[in-house]
């Protein structure tokens, strides 16, 4: 028998993580301009197959936003939110 199956798993495995769809600020403006979205909901980019049904989407701050576009995420760093608003962009957080 393999020694995976004969040695105990060890560690933590939390049951309440909430893993999300990272989107990072760099990449915004070249999907909106490919897929033609002004607003990035959970509905748009599952539409447009970016992500799955049940994903949660979390916006960061890494790269700059040239545009202003409108937002309804379940996460935003503070980073990335000041920038979106800096940019004129809206941000409402989901549940």
């Amino acid at each position: 028998m393999p020694i995976q199956r004969r040695v105990p798993k060890r560690g933590f495995n939390n049951i309440h993580r909430v893993e999300y769809k990272v989107f990072n600020l760099g990449q915004l403006d070249s999907l909106a301009e490919k897929y033609g979205i002004t607003e990035f909901t959970p509905e748009n980019l599952y539409v447009n197959g970016l992500i799955s049904q049940t994903d949660r989407v979390k916006i960061l701050g890494v790269g700059e936003l040239k545009s202003k576009l409108g937002f309804k995420v379940h996460a935003v760093s503070g980073k990335a939110k000041s920038a979106i608003e800096g940019a004129g962009g809206t941000i409402e957080i989901l549940k």
